[in-house]
């Protein structure tokens, strides 16, 4: 299916029955990462999952920024009447749920973030050094916006006050004490380090971040 917000069209699928949940992927990605996610979760949710503006089958655009990536996911929650879904985000997904959660503190019930990051620096140097090389070949927004954003402060993370379930991989390219930091800085968050994981090592065409976030979800 498909949507128009903001003046970009947005490609999505939906499946399942219950709750309403929304799932945002990583960078460079599209919904099909969530397949086998996607199948542990249907019959407790009514599972959303789009392609972020530049990426999959949605409008190729090439200027690519975090914020208006969460602009397009609040006006795709209003269009379709979701009436305040879960917010599970990936990667880059996370950095868009967690603008989501600061821009509209009303807008979802709960946030879960998987391998996120609030600046750049929160990145492992050498993940950081092998985006830059690849984005010196290639010139993409994708990279572009990598190296350049997101830049979320402490202040605005403490106005997070829905429940919020922070994972990240042992061997994640994010620093494991970036994870630690802004973890504490929303008020309601979990932080949960995955031993043996890595950036989306559990998510990716994977089950097994279920087992991570069932008794959040059910709580």
């Amino acid at each position: 299916m498909e949507i128009t917000v903001n003046g970009v069209r947005i490609f999505y699928e939906v499946m399942g029955k219950g709750e309403p949940m929304l799932l945002c992927h990583g960078n460079g990605a599209d919904h099909t990462v969530f397949d086998q996610f996607a199948e542990a979760l249907a019959s407790r949710y009514t599972l959303y999952m789009p392609d972020s503006r530049g990426h999959g089958k949605s409008e190729p655009i090439n200027d690519l920024h975090y914020a208006d990536m969460a602009d397009d996911m609040a006006a795709f929650i209003s269009a379709l009447g979701l009436n305040k879904p879960i917010f599970y985000g990936v990667s880059d997904g996370g950095i868009i749920g967690l603008l989501l959660a600061i821009k509209h503190p009303d807008m979802l019930s709960k946030l879960i973030v998987s391998g996120a990051n609030t600046m750049p620096s929160g990145l492992k140097t050498s993940a950081h050094f092998a985006i830059w090389r690849m984005y010196m070949r290639s010139q993409t927004g994708m990279l572009r916006m990598i190296l350049k954003e997101p830049h979320i402060s402490q202040q605005e993370l403490h106005t997070i006050r829905i429940p919020t379930l922070v994972l990240a991989g042992e061997k994640d390219i994010v620093r494991k004490r970036h994870s630690q930091a802004f973890t504490r800085a929303i008020p309601s968050a979990i932080l949960r380090i995955l031993p043996g994981e890595g950036h989306v090592s559990y998510i990716e065409h994977s089950d097994k971040a279920y087992a991570h976030m069932k008794d959040f979800l059910d709580a």
